[in-house]
């Protein structure tokens, strides 16, 4: 695993930190990760929409 340097706005941490104060996450690491898993897999979910219209969006 690989360790990421990232600024985020200090209410989405403070929002972060009360998920794992009320153990939905074990700690923030964590919880960063799910929201990553959860875009990727999003991403991927519409990029296989889109091949069904057979278009090719650039995402920047």
């Amino acid at each position: 695993m690989e360790r990421v340097t990232l600024r985020i706005p200090k209410q989405q941490i403070e929002e972060v930190e009360q998920m794992v104060d009320t153990g939905e996450y074990p700690n923030r690491s964590e919880a960063i990760r799910s929201a990553v898993r959860e875009m990727l897999s999003e991403q991927e979910g519409s990029e296989r929409a889109s091949e069904k219209d057979k278009r090719t969006w650039a995402r920047v």
